[in-house]
């Protein structure tokens, strides 16, 4: 059995210059910390909804109340992650969501999800100003 060093005609050099620069991704767009923000600020809503309709004194099962507890966070996650052709109709939809959430449950619950509505509605006008 025979093997065969071969060593290269020119020794390489290995120097600072010769390293490439790792490269990072492209930065995230300008809409996406709005997007997120209102993700986490819906989820919390959502979550207080939820736990007003299963408390001792239960919420009244309405069809705000229910919108308000399905809805948001999925819809707020589909606009917070998915590409921006997916991202742009779910934010707009998500919007009219919690408008109509909040419009329909003003008095109980609905207003936790004001924060969320202006997150979601500033970074719904950010995205649809990007370029596609």
């Amino acid at each position: 059995m025979t093997t065969e060093n071969t060593s290269p005609s020119t020794p390489s050099q290995v120097s600072d210059s010769a390293t490439p620069e790792p490269q990072r991704g492209s930065p995230a767009p300008p809409s996406w910390p709005w997007r997120r923000g209102a993700l986490i600020l819906a989820g919390a809503a959502q979550l207080i909804t939820i736990s007003a309709l299963t408390s001792a004194d239960p919420l009244a099962v309405t069809w705000s109340s229910l919108l308000l507890a399905i809805a948001p966070a999925p819809l707020a996650t589909i606009a917070a992650f998915a590409p921006a052709r997916v991202a742009r109709p779910a934010a707009a939809v998500a919007v009219v969501v919690l408008v109509a959430g909040i419009v329909g449950g003003i008095l109980h619950t609905g207003l936790f999800f004001l924060p969320a509505l202006i997150v979601l509605a500033v970074g719904t006008v950010k995205l649809w100003q990007e370029q596609p």
